[in-house]
C-alpha cells in the first residue's frame, strides 16, 4: 500500500500513525462513564488521504462524538470536550500545556490581543501568584458544547488570522484581574481569586460583551443600549449616530419611536406635512444593520411605540410577511407600550383613541410619568374638537396585535404603568419609556440631540440557580457580581457622552438569573403552578434581591451614592418590598426572611451606589458556556440542538442522567398560566424587568388553533400580577425544531 503522510500543525509531514489516533480518542474517553472509544472511531468514518490535515481529523473525531449524543448517551457530550480541548490546546499552544499566566500576557499584549494595562497594573510576582490559582483541569469538565460556544464566541482570537490566543481558565482570570484591578494589596488577589472561582465553576455567568472583551483593548462591556429619539431631524440623526457606535460595540439596541410624529402631519407650521414614523424607523434598521459585531452575534434593535399613535395599525403589523417592502419593517423586532386605560378599555368593549403625539405633548409625557394625569387628558383631547384623532375599537385593536404577536412572535410589550410605579425609580423625575432589545431593561432615557439627553447602558451577569443549595448561598455571589459590575462601569470607555452622563446618574446593574429550569427540577417544582414552588420561588427571590441590595448599600457607604440618587425611591429607604403590585400576594402571602429592616435604614442613610442591581436577562449564548438552561425558561428537549455560524452544538440539561423524568419540556406544558405567575413572583423583587415569555403548542388545542381567549387571559394575567414585560411569543414547536435560534443578545446581547 502506498503510504499515507499527514500534516502536522507546524506544517511538517508524517506517516499516519493509527494507534496515535487510537491514544488520542481512548485519553478522550478516559473515566467518562457509559461512552466506549470504538463507537467514536465508527462514528467518525474518517477517509484517510495522502496529505491530509492532523486537525481536520481531530475535527472528525469531535464531529463524531457530537453526534453520539442522545438523551440515553448523554456523557459524549464530555468525550466531544476532551477531543476540542486536545485541539484547541495543539492549535493554541502546540502542545497539551498552557504556558504561564505571566507568558500568556505578555504575548497576547505583543500582539496586541490584550490591553496592555496588565503589565502596570500588576508585578510579575503578582501575577505568579495567581497563576498558582488557576486550574487549567477545568477545562476537561467543560461538556462539548460549552466548550464550543467557548470557542466560536467568547476566546480572544484574531479574526481574520482566525487565530486563538487562550484557553477557557485563563480567559476567566484575566477578566478577574481587570475587574478588580483597582482594587489593592492582599484585598485585591482576594477578590480576583474569589471571582475567579466563581466564573470558573459556574455560579456567575458572564455576558457577551464582558466574556467576548473584557482583557482586550475594546472597553464597552454594556449588553444593553436603550435610545431615545425625539420628533426633529437633529434628535432623530443622534439617535442613529448613537446605533451605529454601540452596534460596533457588540450591543443590543432599544429604540424609542414613539414620539416621532404621525404621517400627514404638519412640519414648520405647515411649510411641510410629515413622512410619518416609517422612513425614520426604516433609517434606525439600516444604522443597526450597517455594522458587522466581529462574527460575535448578529446586530439587532427593538423599537418601542405607544398604543395609542396615530400610526399603530400599520405598526403592529411592520414584521408581518403580507405588504411590500414599503410598508413593512421586518429586519427589527417592534415593542407596543400600553398601560392600564387601555386594558381597561378592552375589557369594557370601548374605543381606543389614536393622536399623533406631536399634536398632544403633554399626553405623551403624562403616558409615562402619572396614569391619571394620563387618563385625564387623554379623555380632554377625545373631547376636544381642534385635535386630529382616529377612533379604533378597543377589542379589534387588540386582537389585532395579539394576532401579529402570535403569528410572528416577535411584537413585545411594555406595561408602562407596571414599570414606572412598580419600579426603583421616580416617575415625575426619570420616567420609564421604553425597554431594550430583550424587554428586560427598565431605565431611564431622555431624547436624543438635547443638552441633557441620556442614553441608558446596562451591564450585566446572572447567578446560576441551579448552583444555589439555599437562600443563604446568594450573598457571595450577589455582592462579588455588583463590586465586578461596577467595578466596570468606571473602567470602560463610552463612545457617547449621554451615555457616559446616564452611567455616572445611575449607575445601573441588572444581574439576572439562569438555569432555573434544573433549579425547578432538582427541586421537585413545576412550571405549571402550586403553592410549594411559589413559595420557594418567592423565598429565593427574596434573598436575591436582598443580597443585590444590600451588596450596593455597602458600596454607598464606602465609595458614594450615584450621582442621581435622589432620583432613586432607594434613597428613601424603600425597597422592592414596597412597590411591587400587590396583586402578587393573592399568590404568595407575604412572608418576609431577610432584614429589610436594618437594610432600609442604610438606604436612607448611605443611599445606593447602582440604581437598579437586577434584570432578569434570555441568558440564551452565555447559558451555554456555563451548561445551563436559559434563563427562566423550560428546556425545550433534554438535548438541544443549536446552530452557529461555526456549526452544530449539541446542549445536554444539566444533570439529564439524575433528572431526566423531573424536568417539564416547552412543549408539553398545556397552559403559560404557572409560568406567568413564577414570572410575577419574581418580578415582585426584580428592580428592572425580565425576559417573560409565552408559550402555547397548537397542539394542544382544537384544530390546533390557540383560541384568542386564552392568548388575552395570559395577557390580563401578566398585567394583573406585575409583569412589565413580554418577550416572545411561541406558539410553533415544528419550527422551533427546524429552525436555528437566532440569538440576539448575550446573560446576555442581552443574552447574556
Amino acid at each position: 500500500m502506498t503510504q499515507i503522510n499527514v500534516i502536522k500543525r507546524d506544517g511538517s509531514r508524517e506517516p499516519l500513525d493509527i494507534d496515535k489516533l487510537h491514544k488520542v480518542v481512548e485519553r478522550a474517553c478516559e473515566g467518562v462513564s457509559g461512552v466506549s472509544a470504538s463507537e467514536v472511531e465508527l462514528a467518525s468514518q474518517i477517509k484517510f488521504f495522502d496529505g491530509m490535515k492532523t486537525s481536520q481529523i481531530q475535527e472528525t473525531l469531535i464531529k463524531a462524538a457530537t453526534e453520539l449524543i442522545t438523551e440515553d448517551t448523554s456523557n459524549y457530550q464530555y468525550v466531544a470536550g476532551n477531543l476540542l480541548n486536545f485541539h484547541l490546546r495543539k492549535e493554541i499552544y502546540g502542545e497539551k500545556n498552557p504556558p504561564s499566566l505571566y507568558e500568556q500576557i505578555r504575548r497576547g499584549i505583543e500582539d496586541k490581543m490584550y490591553t496592555s494595562e496588565f503589565l502596570s497594573w500588576f508585578t510579575e510576582d503578582e501575577i505568579n501568584k495567581l497563576d498558582a490559582v488557576i486550574d487549567h483541569t477545568k477545562d476537561f469538565e467543560m461538556s462539548g458544547a460549552s466548550l464550543q460556544q467557548f470557542q466560536d464566541k467568547y476566546l480572544v482570537r484574531n479574526r481574520f488570522t482566525k487565530k486563538y490566543y487562550e484557553t477557557p481558565q485563563f480567559s476567566y482570570m484575566l477578566m478577574s484581574m481587570v475587574g478588580f484591578s483597582s482594587y489593592t494589596g492582599t484585598v485585591r488577589l482576594k477578590a480576583i481569586r474569589d471571582f475567579y472561582e466563581l466564573t470558573s465553576n459556574g455560579i456567575i455567568s458572564l455576558p457577551t460583551p464582558i466574556l467576548a472583551k473584557l482583557r482586550t483593548p475594546t472597553k464597552q462591556f454594556s449588553s444593553c443600549v436603550l435610545i431615545e429619539s425625539g420628533d426633529d431631524l437633529e434628535s432623530i440623526t443622534s439617535a442613529g449616530t448613537a446605533m451605529v457606535k454601540y452596534v460596533a460595540k457588540s450591543a443590543g439596541i432599544g429604540v424609542c419611536a414613539s414620539r416621532i410624529r404621525a404621517h400627514g402631519s404638519k412640519v414648520r407650521n405647515g411649510e411641510a406635512t410629515s413622512t410619518g414614523i416609517i422612513p425614520f424607523v426604516k433609517k434606525f434598521a439600516g444604522d443597526i444593520k450597517s455594522v458587522s459585531q466581529g462574527g460575535i452575534r448578529n446586530a439587532s434593535g427593538t423599537v418601542y411605540y405607544n398604543i395609542w399613535h396615530l400610526e399603530i395599525e400599520d405598526i403592529i403589523v411592520f414584521k408581518n410577511n403580507k405588504g411590500t417592502e414599503e410598508n413593512r419593517i421586518r429586519n427589527l423586532d417592534h415593542a407596543i407600550c400600553l398601560n392600564n386605560l387601555f386594558y381597561k378599555r378592552y375589557l369594557a368593549n370601548e374605543d381606543i383613541t389614536l393622536f399623533c403625539p406631536n399634536d398632544v405633548p403633554d399626553l405623551y409625557d403624562a403616558f409615562y410619568e402619572d396614569s391619571e394625569k394620563f387618563r385625564e387628558l387623554y379623555e380632554k383631547y377625545e373631547r376636544s374638537t381642534k385635535v386630529r384623532k382616529k377612533k379604533i375599537n378597543a377589542r379589534t385593536l387588540m386582537n389585532n396585535l395579539m394576532i401579529e404577536r402570535k403569528e410572528t412572535g416577535r411584537i413585545y410589550i411594555l406595561n408602562v404603568d407596571n414599570a414606572n410605579t412598580h419600579g426603583p425609580f421616580k416617575p415625575e423625575v426619570a420616567p420609564i419609556k421604553m425597554s431594550n432589545l430583550c424587554a428586560e431593561i427598565a431605565l431611564p432615557t431622555k431624547e436624543m440631540g438635547k443638552d441633557d439627553s441620556l442614553i441608558a447602558l446596562c451591564t450585566l451577569a446572572a447567578i446560576n440557580f441551579g448552583k444555589i443549595n439555599s437562600p443563604e448561598d446568594f450573598e457571595k455571589p450577589c455582592m462579588y457580581a455588583v463590586r465586578f459590575l461596577d467595578n466596570l462601569l468606571s473602567y470602560q470607555e463610552y463612545p457617547m457622552p449621554e451615555a457616559e452622563r446616564h452611567t455616572k446618574m445611575y449607575r445601573p446593574l441588572g444581574v439576572g438569573v439562569t438555569n432555573i429550569a434544573n433549579w425547578i427540577a432538582k427541586n421537585g417544582l413545576t412550571y405549571t403552578g402550586d403553592q410549594k414552588t411559589y413559595d420557594m420561588v418567592d423565598e429565593y427571590m427574596e434573598a436575591f434581591q436582598y443580597y443585590l441590595v444590600r451588596a450596593s448599600c455597602d458600596l454607598a457607604k464606602e465609595i458614594g451614592a450615584c450621582d442621581a440618587v435622589s432620583h432613586s425611591k432607594y434613597s428613601d429607604g424603600l425597597t422592592s418590598i414596597d412597590w411591587y403590585k400587590r396583586t402578587v400576594d393573592e399568590l404568595v402571602a407575604p412572608n418576609l426572611r431577610m432584614d429589610w429592616k436594618t437594610l432600609k435604614e442604610d438606604l436612607k442613610t448611605y443611599g445606593i451606589r447602582n440604581a437598579t442591581v437586577s434584570a432578569l436577562m434570555p441568558a440564551e449564548s452565555s447559558s451555554v458556556v456555563i451548561n445551563s438552561t436559559n434563563g427562566i425558561e423550560p428546556i425545550r428537549s433534554l438535548v438541544v440542538t443549536k446552530r452557529s455560524k461555526e456549526g452544530v452544538i449539541k446542549q445536554v440539561a444539566p444533570q439529564t442522567n439524575r433528572l431526566k423524568n423531573k424536568y417539564e419540556l416547552l412543549w408539553d406544558l398545556k397552559s403559560a398560566d404557572g409560568y406567568i405567575k413564577i414570572a410575577a413572583i419574581m418580578q415582585k423583587y426584580v428592580d428592572q424587568s425580565i425576559s417573560s415569555n409565552t408559550t402555547y403548542n397548537p397542539a394542544h388545542y382544537s384544530n390546533n388553533e390557540v383560541p384568542m381567549s386564552v392568548l388575552m387571559k395570559d395577557f390580563l394575567t401578566a398585567y394583573k400580577y406585575g409583569i412589565k414585560t413580554l418577550y416572545y411569543a411561541n406558539t410553533s414547536p415544528l419550527a422551533d425544531e427546524e429552525a436555528a435560534q437566532e440569538e440576539k443578545c448575550g446573560s446576555g446581547g442581552c443574552t447574556l
